[in-house]
């Protein structure tokens, strides 16, 4: 094996130039979104009041790579090739025979992975003669990410952040506001769905689902206006993929290959951006990783939910999409990890599940701040609350090898720096941060509401 560093970097001629899509890779495509009322397979002309064409046509490609526009490699630039990094002082801490190697996503303007999605999306819709954006943010990071990119591409852009995080992380609207943004409190009085909820509750913690419904609500009401979504669906997650494809040549720069991938899984664009294209030399036959997604147990769709047709959003206004689901009225705990927060799993990675190909785990949240405390101390960052699930399982995966004495490859996506969510870890160091038991009763109602589909549609 070749000397190490502890940071690998790429240079700006090895940039991606194209994205993976896994689907023409799988063992079986996965199962279409219907539309709600006929349950037949959606097409392109439902999808129009939502998308551009371009992006619809990424949405059901059966094309194994996709060409990444120029104006958008040229925006890539400001931060990729991103640094991957290994983390020798944590295995250090640890004890562990293991090498952790870490890709680190918050060197972009707007501090996490959303960026790679959220560049092309706001191209895209500018190309198509689309002058404004709506979307909804749990954490914030997405929303940030959509108003960077729709400040370069002189889009008007209106988000709902859900309200357990507006009221958590103010800095995230400010900094949306910055990039020139409108954030609104979701539930909000701006849209039907949100004024139903708060009819009954007007101090509503709000649901990634409920704020979905509400940017969806606006953008159809405007033909000048689309929706931008930051996770779950297949061209976000083809867009989010230049991770994994940095990764496996930094990881080859160094003669090395993972033995364990993992990542944090909420909608599912960061983990699948790292592991599609490991999942693609795997299906080779070139290595043979374990991969592994990890999930809030506050939240754990992929765990405890079920795999079924369901809405994306609360209000019902979406297509219905087969993944791993815990209802579409499921409002799950106010979390530090707002980005984690939402109901169900990405239709194409509860597929890939499906299949076998990986495996969950689903941890509370104190034990992610724990390793997420240990991590800053050891490798000077500070992460995102959603990246602190894959590190504690990264500990526990160190640590199960220095019991055993194997030397396995780690590899994690670092998806965001967590500078704007020191309220969370003041919780923590504070004792005052709860992990949430979720009962098989807290979830029983929102699983019983699941749209009624045929077997076999």
């Amino acid at each position: 094996m070749a000397a190490l560093q502890h940071k690998i970097l790429l240079d700006e001629s090895q940039l991606p130039t194209q994205w993976y899509n896994v689907v023409p890779d799988l063992p079986e495509p996965p199962p279409p979104p219907l539309h709600p009322g006929t349950l037949q397979p959606v097409g392109p002309d439902d999808l129009a009041p939502l998308f551009p064409e371009a992006l619809i046509a990424q949405e059901v490609t059966g094309e194994r790579y996709v060409d990444i526009p120029g104006e958008v490699l040229d925006v890539y630039r400001l931060w990729r090739p991103a640094p991957l990094y290994r983390a020798h002082r944590l295995e250090k801490a640890l004890g562990t025979p293991a090498r952790i190697y870490y890709k680190y996503e918050g060197v972009s303007p707007a501090g996490s992975h959303k960026p790679n999605t959220a560049v092309p999306q706001a191209f895209y819709n500018a190309q198509a003669g689309i002058r404004k954006l709506t979307t909804e943010t749990g954490a914030g990071q997405w929303g940030t990410a959509l108003a960077f990119a729709g400040a370069l591409f002189d889009l008007d852009v209106e988000i709902w952040q859900v309200g357990a995080s507006y009221d958590q992380k103010p800095y995230r609207r400010t900094m949306m506001e910055v990039f020139g943004a409108r954030v609104h409190r979701s539930p909000s009085d701006l849209t039907d769905a949100g004024r139903g909820i708060r009819a009954e509750d007007p101090q509503h913690p709000g649901s990634l689902g409920i704020a979905i419904s509400e940017a969806v609500e606006v953008a159809a009401a405007d033909p000048g206006t689309r929706y931008a979504l930051g996770s779950v669906l297949n061209h976000v997650l083809l867009h989010q993929t230049v991770i994994g494809e940095e990764a496996l040549l930094q990881l080859a720069a160094v003669e090395e290959k993972p033995d364990v991938v993992v990542g944090c899984t909420g909608g599912g664009s960061n983990f699948g951006g790292l592991v599609f294209p490991i999942l693609r030399e795997k299906l080779a036959g070139r290595m043979s990783p374990t991969i592994r997604a990890v999930e809030p147990a506050s939240c754990p769709s992929l765990t405890r939910g079920v795999y079924a047709y369901d809405f994306g959003d609360t209000a019902g206004m979406t297509p219905l999409m087969k993944m791993h689901t815990l209802g579409h009225d499921f409002v799950p705990d106010p979390i530090h990890a707002g980005g984690l927060r939402y109901h169900g799993m990405s239709p194409l990675l509860s597929h890939v599940h499906e299949l076998g190909l990986l495996e969950a785990l689903a941890l509370p949240q104190t034990e992610c701040f724990a390793a997420a405390v240990q991590f800053a101390r050891t490798e000077g960052i500070v992460p995102a609350p959603e990246p602190t699930h894959a590190l504690a399982a990264c500990i526990r995966e160190a640590l199960a090898c220095r019991e055993s004495g194997e030397e396995k490859v780690i590899l994690t996506a670092l998806c965001g720096h967590g500078h704007l969510d020191l309220g969370a870890y003041d919780a923590y160091l504070s004792g005052r941060m709860a992990d949430e038991a979720v009962t098989d009763e807290r979830l029983a109602p929102a699983l019983a509401g699941l749209p009624p589909v045929p077997a076999g549609s």
